[in-house]
């Protein structure tokens, strides 16, 4: 049974393969490796350049394309109206596929009109090279003008979510509009694996602190895309759904958060919350 997550329309496994700097034939190994092992969910971007790959891995597994949801990203450079619908239709000629489950805006871009971005975005649903739409590391505040603006429902914004970083009020701005939420760097880039009050719960449970982390958040109901390039890993990260944390153990982690908890910072990021 896959878990799933339902947004406005949308029904997203709650975990997939996050594919950012897998390259070559290490990332379409780990795409068929990873639909073999059960995952139905595939997380990919214009700007990772490994789209070809992952449509590569997602033919080799023999899985039927209708049963994987896959994702992609048209990058910040390309929000302007006939930038974004060339991107698009690059990305699925990379992917070898007629449309994708979900097309996000990758990265805000404070010197395109964000009425532009988004209409291009809705019409890539229109014309059914997206099944769903949605956003990628938006603020409150944008999220809320993007919902405004929106002609189709968005169903998803993807941003930095693990137990270091306090994300409550962006997530319940989601959650008031129906998005659901992807968490992208689910276990901190691996920090958590050094964290003491992690292995600890994960001891008692006989779980790994990564395993912990990513069960913190899918028992929330946020959706994870944790990366690896190791076979190993991919069923260790896919193995979240024979235990559960306690409250208190929920209410401990939740204590590790705080605002200055971000790993990824960048100058052509926005404002955050």
């Amino acid at each position: 049974m896959t878990h799933v997550v339902e947004a406005n329309g949308a029904r997203i496994p709650l975990v997939g393969l996050g594919t950012w700097d897998l390259r070559g034939r290490t990332c379409a190994r780990m795409v068929e490796e990873a639909l073999r092992l059960g995952y139905r969910h595939i997380d990919t971007a214009a700007m990772y350049g490994n789209e070809g790959q992952v449509g590569e891995g997602l033919r080799a597994s023999g899985v039927p394309r209708a049963e994987v949801f896959i994702t992609t990203k048209v990058w910040q450079s390309d929000l302007r109206a006939r930038d974004f619908e060339r991107s698009t239709q690059a990305s699925l000629d990379k992917l070898k596929l007629p449309y994708v489950d979900l097309l996000l805006i990758h990265w805000p871009n404070s010197s395109v009109p964000l009425r532009e971005t988004i209409g291009a975005l809705c019409k890539m649903k229109r014309e059914g090279l997206a099944r769903h739409v949605g956003v990628s590391n938006f603020t409150v505040a944008l999220l809320e003008e993007a919902v405004k603006l929106a002609t189709e429902p968005l169903v998803n914004n993807q941003i930095e979510c693990h137990p270091y970083l306090d994300q409550t009020r962006l997530i319940a701005a989601c959650r008031r509009h129906g998005l659901s939420i992807t968490a992208y760097s689910p276990v901190a880039r691996g920090q958590v694996q050094a964290d003491t009050v992690l292995a600890r719960i994960g001891k008692a449970h006989g779980k790994t602190a990564a395993q912990v982390s990513l069960r913190y958040l899918v028992q929330q109901g946020v959706i994870v895309i944790p990366r690896t390039s190791r076979t190993e890993r991919l069923k260790e990260n896919f193995d979240l759904f024979d235990f559960a944390l306690t409250p208190d153990e929920m209410t401990e982690i939740a204590t590790l958060a705080s605002p200055r908890g971000r790993l990824v910072e960048w100058g052509g990021g926005p404002a955050w919350d």
